[in-house]
């Protein structure tokens, strides 16, 4: 368990923590939201002993271990099963398939398990690391953003992995609905204080809705009784029969003192600029295949078709490493397919947010700079808005992109497509970097948009929310799916997983129903006949069973 007590934390002129104290009891699992910028991580390092604080404490119990994904990439052993042991406590060094378990679940082959960690990519080295951190078996788990470079697949596992969670556990991470699943209680930061509450996030969040509608009733009622006592002051100050009153009111209201009206949150706003299309379909796909080295023997993905109406919701979903960033950068036009083609509509106004597009912002360039470069015709005061908008008011809109966080980063790469009218948007894993909060406001413009979508996510809240249809890369191809993301896993399903009660009945042909639902009435009937048997008695015998 923690304890934090009455913590102080400022860097400069922000101020962090104001006060601060919370209690992590015995087996509970916390979800810690807030918006970016509000301390989450600086007070996971004040946990570890990273930070310092200063004023306050953290207290934990004697020989309490916490155990943490670390973001520092660093490996000692040859293979990334051997690095992985390292972390297993030294009565478990044994235990080779503790770890085999969990590498698998992350989406580690078997062969991938002899291979040098230091061979595999950014995203894999952190899943390492995810290993590494779940192996160690702390009391406390602090896990920052472990949903981050994991697949749907990976994601799922991983939530079943945390729900049988022994231990205390801290989480931070964008994917509400990943947190709702895995935790017990919501841990908010707000207005430089914390507060946990029981349950998820949307718990939390209308807590703090109703209480701060509260605040502002309190408010408005005390300032219209200062102003009804002043003017009863103003009105009898100055005749002598009615001065020890007036006098009285003045010391009432002295003692009354005020209550500030509270600073408005700064919070993701904007609409995407709409262009409209004349065209039914904005986009079609016909046959489409894609190699890097341009043979067909290493397609990535084959004979994809489909097209794209002026208002489809379409998710691309799949592993990782199948292609589906590179689908979408074929659409997109900044990759050339193998074979097939794409045919846009002549009226197609295309908006990409793609991986690699946040690492094509100019590190020099202020952000208000790359706004203006994404659409020549822009006024500056448009420009402005847009910063405004993405949450850069004022100077904000001078910070240079190389000092950007990843969020903020995002940001500027939202307010450029949001900069040029679009029918059509391209999104790669938007969320990412966003706090819980931005990603909300995300969705909903992204709901009331009225030109086509295409969104490769790892989110299932957004898949079920957004996509109507599916394009998913499995089983070694990709293909088109008509319906929506609860329509795949009842009807498909991931491979790998258990095949459910409802997906079974789904195959069920309509006469092979009805046989089943026959012989469920004929068991019924045999088992009431046998039933009824059992308390059948002779005249003038009384049953065994009767009161």
């Amino acid at each position: 368990m923690i304890i934090a007590s009455n913590i102080e934390k400022s860097y400069g002129p922000q101020i962090l923590f104001e006060d601060v104290s919370f209690l992590i009891n015995k087996g509970e699992r916390i979800g810690l939201v807030g918006k970016n910028g509000t301390g989450k991580s600086t007070l996971f390092k004040m946990i570890l002993g990273q930070e310092s604080i200063d004023s306050g404490t953290i207290s934990t119990p004697k020989g309490y271990r916490i155990g943490t994904l670390e973001q520092y990439i660093y490996f000692t052993q040859p293979s990334v099963l051997e690095e992985c042991i390292t972390s297993l406590p030294p009565e478990e060094q044994w235990n080779h398939y503790k770890a085999e378990i969990i590498l698998s679940g992350l989406g580690f082959s078997e062969q991938d398990l002899h291979k040098d960690p230091a061979t595999f990519s950014g995203g894999y080295q952190v899943r390492i690391n995810l290993c590494k951190a779940l192996l160690a078996d702390p009391n406390m788990l602090l896990l920052d953003e472990p949903t981050n470079y994991l697949d749907i697949l990976s994601l799922r596992w991983l939530k079943e992995y945390l729900n049988k969670w022994p231990g205390e556990m801290i989480i931070i991470t964008h994917d509400r609905d990943f947190m709702d699943k895995v935790t017990t209680h919501t841990l908010g930061l707000h207005r430089k204080q914390a507060r946990k509450v029981k349950g998820g996030t949307i718990n939390f969040y209308e807590l703090m809705i109703q209480e701060e509608e509260t605040y502002e009733q309190t408010r408005k009622n005390q300032e219209n009784k200062r102003k009804e006592m002043q003017a009863l002051i103003n009105r009898f100050r100055a005749k002598a029969s009615k001065a020890t009153m007036a006098q009285s009111r003045m010391k009432m209201l002295e003692k009354m003192g005020t209550i500030e009206k509270l600073s408005n949150e700064k919070g993701l706003g904007f609409r995407f600029s709409y262009l409209p299309c004349p065209g039914k379909n904005i986009m079609s796909v016909e046959n489409l295949s894609f190699s890097y080295d341009g043979k067909s023997e290493n397609n990535i993905f084959s004979g994809v078709s489909f097209s794209i109406g002026k208002k489809d919701r379409i998710g691309i979903i799949g592993a990782n490493g199948k292609g589906k960033s590179t689908l979408l950068n074929c659409l997109a036009g900044e990759l050339v397919p193998t074979s097939g083609s794409i045919t846009a509509h002549p009226a197609t106004g295309i908006g990409h947010f793609g991986q690699t597009n946040i690492d094509r912002l100019e590190p020099q360039n202020q952000v208000l700079q790359e706004i203006l470069l994404s659409n020549p015709s822009l006024s500056l005061q448009a420009a402005h808005s847009i910063c405004g908008a993405m949450m850069f008011e004022g100077d904000l809109s001078k910070k240079k992109v190389q000092v950007l966080s990843g969020g903020e980063r995002s940001r500027v790469l939202l307010g450029k497509i949001i900069s040029h009218p679009t029918n059509l948007l391209l999104l790669d894993e938007p969320s990412h970097h966003l706090d819980v909060e931005s990603i909300e406001t995300l969705m909903d413009e992204l709901n009331g948009y009225a030109g086509a979508l295409i969104i490769v996510t790892h989110s299932e809240l957004i898949l079920k929310a957004l996509a109507k249809n599916l394009i998913i890369f499995h089983r070694g191809q990709a293909e088109y799916f008509h319906g929506g993301y609860e329509d795949f896993l009842e009807k498909v399903g991931w491979e790998g997983e258990p095949v459910s009660e409802k997906k079974v009945k789904t195959k069920i042909n309509k006469k092979e129903a009805r046989r089943l639902r026959a012989l469920e009435r004929q068991k019924t009937q045999v088992s009431q006949v046998t039933l009824n048997s059992s308390f059948k008695t002779r005249p003038n015998q009384t049953s065994k069973y009767a009161d």
